[in-house]
C-alpha cells in the first residue's frame, strides 16, 4: 500500500486556524477532491471535525478517523485510536493508495512513524495566522520535487499557489 501526505501549506508553514482552513483555493480543493477520489483518507478528529457537517463522511473514499477518544463516533467512518491501526485497517480494507489528510499532529506522526511515499503539497502564497503548521523542512532533502501546476489569484483562488509531488528518493 502506497502511503502520501496531501497538504497546502502557506509560506509560514500554516495549515489552519481555529481547526478551519486559512484561506478558500477552490482549484486546490478540486485537485485534492479529484486526487483522493476512490483511495482512502486518514485523518485526525479534530481536521474530521472541521470538514463541514454535509461532507462528513468525505464521499466516495473510505474515510478513517484517528482519535484517543474511544467514545467518539464518525457515522459513515471507521475510527481507530492510533495511526498504526489506521494504517492496519486501510490495509486489511485492501487499501491501494491511503492519503493522510490532517491535522498537523496525524502529518507529524505520518512524517515520522511511515514510510510515506509522497507528498503532494500545494506551497500557497498567502503568510496567514494560524496555530496549526506543517514542517516544510521534513520534505527539504530526501525527496524529489515535481511541479504539478501553478495558480493565479483570481476568482476561484484566493492566493496564487503551486501544486508539487515530493516523491521519496531511494537510499
Amino acid at each position: 500500500m502506497r502511503v502520501s501526505i496531501i497538504v497546502a501549506v502557506a509560506k509560514n508553514g500554516v495549515i489552519g486556524r481555529k481547526n478551519n482552513l486559512v484561506w478558500r483555493l477552490r482549484d486546490d480543493m478540486k485537485f485534492f477532491s479529484d486526487t483522493t477520489r476512490g483511495h482512502t483518507v486518514i485523518t485526525g478528529r479534530k481536521n474530521y471535525e472541521s470538514i463541514p457537517e454535509k461532507y462528513r463522511p468525505l464521499p466516495n473514499r473510505s474515510n478513517i478517523v484517528v482519535t484517543r477518544n474511544t467514545d467518539f463516533v464518525a457515522p459513515g467512518s471507521h475510527v481507530v485510536h492510533s495511526l498504526a491501526a489506521a494504517m492496519e485497517y486501510a490495509a486489511d480494507i485492501g487499501t491501494a493508495e491511503a492519503f493522510i489528510i490532517g491535522g498537523g499532529e496525524i502529518y507529524r506522526q505520518a512524517l515520522e512513524r511511515l514510510n510515506v511515499e509522497r507528498v503532494l503539497l500545494t506551497h500557497v502564497n498567502a503568510e496567514p495566522e494560524g496555530d496549526t503548521f506543517f514542517e516544510l523542512d521534513s520534505v527539504a532533502t530526501g525527496w524529489h520535487r515535481t511541479s504539478l501546476g501553478e495558480f493565479r489569484a483570481d476568482d476561484r483562488n484566493e492566493h496564487g499557489f503551486e501544486i508539487v509531488e515530493y516523491s521519496r528518493v531511494d537510499s
